[in-house]
């Protein structure tokens, strides 16, 4: 009996049993350490796939597994992450009254990553790239964002405004259709990796200088270079037709 099968699945269930511990960090209000733990199930991901395609024993249930594994992981437990800090806000007079429900709010982003994750997985097009920004990323920049702006959002006064606008912006990336690059090469030339590299040699000063919050740095330099890059290609096309 070859248990070489079991082996994709196995790590993903890593994936999610991360999932479960950040979540659980989260709602102790320990942003720190469920972004760790975060950390450590976006390494099973990334491994559970490989292993399959190294292996030759992708399977329906890995691939439904993984999606479950993936919204554990980066959708409820950034959301608890959110969840957890609007705990501790201040709220704005015309919110008191439903201080107690706002929290809340923060697992709708945890929908969008389930929907955003259906998606991916009968999506054709994102081969090479994605369309909309996929949940790991998203998940790192709210843990990245609540650890470095944490204080700053306690103290002011529209903090909790902005992270429930936040949420609604994020929620719409996860599902839109702007296309976003993948750090997946063909080659390692520099001719059709241009964006690519620039993206990576970019993030190496935000790594060393910001430390915890350079995800949330990175993660807001990738979406706004992704967009760049889709308005310069249409407009590189409209361009092209008219000439």
């Amino acid at each position: 009996m070859s248990f070489k099968k079991y082996i994709p699945n196995t790590i993903t269930c890593c994936n999610l049993i991360s999932g479960c511990v950040a979540t659980c960090f989260a709602f102790f209000h320990e942003p720190k350490l469920a972004l760790m733990w975060i950390i450590i199930g976006a390494v099973f991901d990334f491994f559970d796939g490989m292993s399959a395609r190294i292996l030759h024993v992708a399977s329906p249930i890995g691939k439904e597994l993984d999606s479950l594994a993936d919204d554990v992981t980066f959708g409820v437990a950034p959301s608890t992450i959110i969840f957890s800090q609007l705990l501790v806000m201040d709220y704005p007079s015309f919110l008191q009254p439903v201080s107690d429900y706002v929290a809340f709010i923060a697992f709708v982003m945890a929908a969008f990553s389930a929907l955003r994750l259906a998606k991916f997985n009968l999506d054709e097009r994102q081969s090479m790239g994605f369309i909309g920004l996929p949940t790991p990323a998203n998940a790192l920049f709210w843990g990245s964002l609540i650890i470095g702006l944490g204080p700053w959002l306690e103290q002011s006064s529209t903090g909790t405004l902005l992270i429930i606008a936040m949420i609604f912006v994020s929620s719409y990336l996860l599902v839109s259709e702007i296309p976003m690059f993948a750090l997946k090469f063909k080659h390692w030339g520099w001719k059709g990796n241009e964006v690519k590299y620039i993206f990576l040699l970019t993030c190496i000063p935000m790594l060393i200088f910001l430390r915890w919050s350079a995800f949330a740095a990175i993660i807001a330099w990738y979406v706004i270079l992704s967009v760049g890059v889709d308005l310069y290609q249409k407009r590189h096309q409209v361009l092209s037709a008219e000439s």
